[in-house]
């Protein structure tokens, strides 16, 4: 008996240890994947809470949880809003990571926790962000015109606005003439567009390409690419045609989930991806491509709070987009391959502006070309232009749908869409939680829309 009970007592004091030895593992060194799952719950909570006025509690559960992955289900978060700052931690303890909100610029993960160094980063002058005046849209936030009948039908169809719809917006010949909102969602709600961030990008690009800053066919865009990548254009970076490694793939620790969670700073991770094929041969859709161009192009602007405050002063305003707020990361890079927030009458508005080819009150803010290119290929399959957006809705066969050739598209992660349909002088916005897994995608909305509002 003496024997047996100094076995068990040795077997218990080496699981003692070896749980001990894996909680100190875990709070010293986290492996990146339990990293990830912090950092995203930090800042999605951090952005919604100060951006969109949401409930921490629901966002947790709602948003947090949608990519369904079961790490996600044992993160808790922290809420300081004296501080401006959401902490995040698995089972209360391991992997901590801190977004901060910042006024102006929406909220920033800090993976490398040097919360001192992420808040010197700021706008000194904070946007106005007043109602507009009681005009109609799109110069103010009125809605005068009635929906009619059919398109009521269409915009209370949950078939066709799909599962976690939030938001959609129908523009007609410049006017809304219907919109709809989920539960708990309303016209001044600031909506998260994911990836249609990369296509506003692609135009502030354009702002400054018209001043004389920036040509398509700029080379030596990165000072730090002094091999073959010095050759790569800026018309390559648009058409995600630069030949640059880097793996999109929303899996466990992918290049885009590290760059958005792990990295402090992203635009350098992107930077020095490997070059695995000559430009204009293989499209390569990477979101660390879109936040690379930020970069480019704030530093031809003399960085700073300059180029901070760049999108408003040059777009957003000129729009009347009060509430769009493209957030920067944790070293004051704009990220603009995924973190714009604006409600979904200014998505609207910006869709309207590329429906106009780039001119908004009679004033060009565009070269000419410019939103035309948005709607014409790289050269390369995959149905992506040659100016960040999509030729094609997700399913990728808009003519199947019924769906005009000459629409193009801004789509974004978890069912986010701009439909720009010149032909009908028509921009449906579509916001939402919809992971692709449900199967539901915007393109017979659009069409069952577009039969609506014709006539």
């Amino acid at each position: 008996m003496r024997l047996i009970r100094k076995v068990l007592l040795g077997l218990l004091a080496l699981v003692v240890i070896l749980i001990g030895a894996a909680m100190a593992y875990l709070l010293i060194a986290p492996p990146d994947l339990l990293r990830v799952a912090t950092g995203y719950s930090a800042k999605i909570v951090c952005s919604n809470v100060f951006l969109a006025d949401r409930d921490a509690g629901e966002v947790l559960a709602v948003d947090v949880q949608a990519p369904g992955h079961p790490l996600l289900g044992y993160v808790g978060v922290s809420v300081d809003r004296e501080g401006g700052s959401v902490t995040a931690r698995l089972l209360g303890m391991f992997a901590p990571n801190t977004a901060i909100y910042r006024p102006g610029l929406g909220c920033a993960s800090v993976p490398d926790g040097d919360v001192a160094k992420a808040r010197a980063v700021q706008l000194a002058t904070q946007p106005d962000d007043t109602p507009l005046e009681d005009r109609e849209w799109p110069d103010g936030d009125a809605v005068t015109e009635g929906t009619n009948d059919l398109l009521a039908g269409v915009l209370a169809d949950e078939g066709l606005t799909g599962p976690g719809m939030r938001a959609v917006v129908v523009v007609k010949n410049g006017r809304i003439v219907g919109e709809a909102y989920g539960g708990g969602f309303a016209p001044e709600t600031r909506l998260l567009g994911w990836s249609m961030a990369k296509t506003v990008n692609a135009s502030i690009i354009g702002v400054l390409a018209r001043a004389g800053l920036m040509k398509l066919d700029d080379t030596g865009l990165v000072p730090e690419w002094t091999d073959a990548r010095a050759e790569i254009s800026l018309a390559d970076l648009l058409g995600m045609e630069s030949g640059l490694a880097f793996n999109e793939e929303y899996g466990d620790v992918s290049d885009v989930l590290r760059m958005l969670f792990i990295e402090p700073d992203m635009a350098g991770f992107a930077a020095a991806q490997p070059q695995i094929a000559p430009p204009e041969k293989n499209f390569n859709y990477a979101s660390g491509t879109a936040t690379l161009l930020s970069r480019i192009w704030m530093g031809r602007v003399g960085g700073g709070e300059r180029a901070l405050a760049l999108p408003r002063a040059a777009l957003f305003d000129p729009l009347g987009m009060k509430s769009a707020v493209i957030e920067a990361d944790e070293t004051g890079t704009l990220v603009g391959s995924s973190y714009m927030y604006a409600t979904a009458r200014d998505w609207a508005r910006f869709g309207q502006f590329l429906l106009q080819g780039g001119v908004w009150n009679g004033n060009t803010l565009l070269p000419p070309g410019w939103v035309k290119a948005m709607g014409e290929s790289n050269g390369l399959p995959g149905d992506y232009s040659r100016m960040q957006s999509w030729l094609d809705g997700p399913r990728e066969t808009d003519s199947e749908f019924g769906v005009p050739e000459d629409a193009f598209w801004m789509l974004g992660h978890d069912g986010q869409s701009v439909a720009i349909v010149p032909s009908e002088g028509l921009v449906v916005v579509r916001l939402g939680l919809t992971p692709s897994k449900l199967g539901w995608g915007p393109e017979p909305m659009v069409r069952a829309v577009m039969d609506a509002v014709r006539g």
